[in-house]
């Protein structure tokens, strides 16, 4: 009997500890569940899954750390952007030749006319700087802009060959006289050191003006006259392109 009592208390024993165990079990459940929790939310609590992007771009800022890369469609757009800024560049096309380039009238003066010995007045004067020089002045006498294209066709006398252009002395654009205007190109009438051959003097000259092509005359000639006792050239005569300046035309 006494040993089915025994065998009874510790039966009761392991039953009553049962509710303990599993309160145990619950409590320690519990507390694995809080450090996950606090390992997930950084320690400062629950983490917020709305809150804006900018915010964060902002804090990035402030705490000097790299800002977000933005997205391949955002990067693209602004690619694309860049590109349609830049497709027209406003550059002029070195390509060209200078002399086709400085043909071109300018786009706001497309009503204007050829520069001619018709709707100009034209005076020949030296000069004693530089030496040797012949300074030609061009002035449009009409009422409508006109273009002085290329360079003074000159014939000095009788003579029937128009001298050569100083191809360095083109200008950037065609010359334009609005009425009233000058403009201006230099004869290098002969060697300064005396070099030059089949020296003269002439006591006439006819200016004749070219058309946009820079390959024939247009219009009638000038004839400005020259100093009483006449202009000593020779075979190295030339003259400058037409220029808006007249320092310009002087420094060849």
């Amino acid at each position: 009997m006494s040993g089915i009592r025994n065998a009874r208390i510790r039966n009761s024993g392991a039953l009553g500890a049962r509710p303990g165990a599993r309160l145990g079990a619950a409590a320690a459940a519990a507390v694995l569940a809080a450090l996950s929790l606090s390992a997930c939310s950084g320690g400062t609590g629950v983490k917020d899954e709305g809150a804006s992007t900018d915010a964060s771009v902002t804090a990035s800022s402030a705490t000097g750390a790299p800002a977000a890369t933005p997205s391949a469609s955002q990067a693209a757009s602004g690619s694309s952007a860049g590109r349609r800024a830049g497709s027209h560049p406003a550059t002029p096309d070195a390509s060209r030749p200078a002399a086709e380039t400085a043909a071109e009238p300018p786009s706001s003066h497309r009503g204007a006319v050829t520069c001619q010995g018709s709707n100009t007045k034209t005076v020949a004067s030296p000069v004693r700087r530089p030496l040797n020089h012949l300074l030609i002045t061009v002035t449009n006498t009409g009422d409508r802009p006109c273009y002085l294209y290329t360079y003074p066709s000159l014939r000095f006398g009788d003579a029937q060959a128009e001298p050569p252009a100083i191809e360095d002395s083109i200008p950037q654009a065609v010359v334009t006289l609005d009425p009233g205007r000058s403009g201006y190109a230099a004869a290098i009438l002969s060697a300064g050191d005396g070099s030059g051959t089949n020296g003269r003097t002439e006591k006439s000259l006819t200016v004749y003006f070219h058309g946009r092509s820079g390959n024939e005359s247009v219009g009638t000639g000038a004839h400005p006259p020259l100093p009483a006792k006449g202009v000593h050239i020779d075979d190295s005569l030339k003259t400058t392109y037409w220029q808006q300046s007249m320092g310009d035309a002087l420094d060849w």
